[in-house]
């Protein structure tokens, strides 16, 4: 862990707890790794991964565009000043809003279903985004590329599809093919880049492929890249990619203090922090590295367990820990990505703090919402 326990502890003594870090090295790391990988391709970030301003200012910065789902995020890339090629629209059921918000910022619109064709507005730059029916190894929640998932068209759908795009007079790009996120194989992605590449004969060459992102933190970024560029070649396309979780989920933890301990049918070590702060454990059954910053002779194993009046609402399950005591600080890493962006106001509870590290001190990027902004000031 890059941090050290003293900044840790400084940051948690300063804007209390629950509260979410972000290490800026290991942000700016995470997008040069993608950046020398992937080469000439265009890089857009998927925002719903973390939308925090100062990450998006930086990821801005830096020339990356924004892949967006909602108008709020269309909102968030237009408050930075983005517009045109560096805005991808993305999304299963788009509204009017959404579609007027993408014209009038110039934004590329994925089409995922073949009604899309007469809900467009004019003359809109479009992709058309492939499912190619896979099986993939990640989380059900998690997979988009999948036959029973929602996400795309079927390869079968899509000659059709891209005809009548041009007849209608939108100016067709390409495809577009992202198959979830925390892929843990790489040969899904060798496999889904097979699929798309099976569709050359039938749509010729096109202008763009865009591939998605989801790779695992230890993916193999080259080797990805490689097989990508290959299938971008097979249609004579620029290749663009999505990053969303790759870039942000090794920069972000998650502070929370013990509160303190049961023992009945298992051992709980109880924290200010649980599902509204972190809903990860919960939704998908993720894991991830907990760091006690406290010592201790014993170790037991514990669950770790959130506040919430939900059965479900635990952290961590049978885990080792140092025998914890109230006040302590426990540490949870890999959670820059959908951590904070998933947070909830759920039981009223305030949604945490944000705060950055630059190597040398913190700057506080979100304050803590307050009760009265999460329900007491309504009616």
């Amino acid at each position: 862990m890059p941090l050290s326990r003293h900044a840790l502890s400084d940051a948690a003594q300063r804007f209390g707890t629950p509260l979410y870090v972000y290490d800026d090295a290991e942000l700016t790391a995470a997008r040069r790794r993608v950046q020398q990988a992937f080469g000439t391709a265009r890089v857009f970030y998927a925002m719903k991964a973390n939308p925090n301003l100062t990450l998006l200012r930086g990821f801005a910065a830096a020339g990356l565009g924004f892949e967006c789902v909602s108008l709020g995020e269309l909102a968030r890339a237009e408050a930075l000043g983005l517009s045109g090629e560096r805005l991808i629209l993305n999304g299963p059921a788009k509204s009017d809003a959404e579609y007027a918000a993408a014209a009038r910022l110039g934004a590329t619109i994925v089409v995922d279903r073949e009604e899309e064709v007469m809900l467009l507005p004019p003359g809109s730059r479009v992709l058309v985004r492939v499912n190619p029916s896979l099986t993939v190894s990640t989380h059900d929640h998690l997979a988009t590329g999948t036959a029973r998932s929602k996400f795309g068209l079927t390869p079968e759908q899509v000659p059709g599809t891209l005809n009548e795009l041009r007849d209608a007079g939108h100016e067709v790009l390409g495809l577009h093919v992202h198959i979830g996120s925390a892929i843990e194989q790489a040969e899904d992605f060798t496999a889904a880049f097979a699929r798309v590449t099976a569709l050359r004969s039938q749509v010729g060459e096109l202008g763009v492929l865009n591939v998605g992102g989801g790779w695992q933190s230890n993916a193999d970024l080259p080797g990805i890249a490689y097989e990508a560029h290959e299938a971008a070649r097979a249609f004579g396309a620029e290749l663009w990619v999505e990053p969303g979780r790759y870039l942000v989920a090794g920069a972000g933890w998650l502070l929370t203090r013990v509160v303190g301990t049961k023992r009945t049918g298992r051992n709980f070590c109880l924290v200010d922090a649980g599902m509204t702060e972190f809903l990860r454990p919960m939704l998908y059954g993720a894991a991830h590295p907990l760091y006690p910053m406290w010592d201790a002779l014993a170790t037991e194993i514990w669950d770790v367990a959130g506040p919430a009046c939900e059965s479900g609402d635990l952290l961590a399950r049978g885990v080792p820990l140092p025998t914890p005591q109230r006040g302590q600080l426990l540490v949870i890493g890999e959670v820059g990505a959908y951590g904070a962006s998933m947070s909830s106001s759920y039981l009223s509870r305030p949604r945490p703090a944000e705060a950055l590290w630059d190597g040398q001190e913190w700057h506080l990027i979100r304050r803590r919402a307050t009760t009265q902004e999460t329900g007491a000031a309504e009616g």
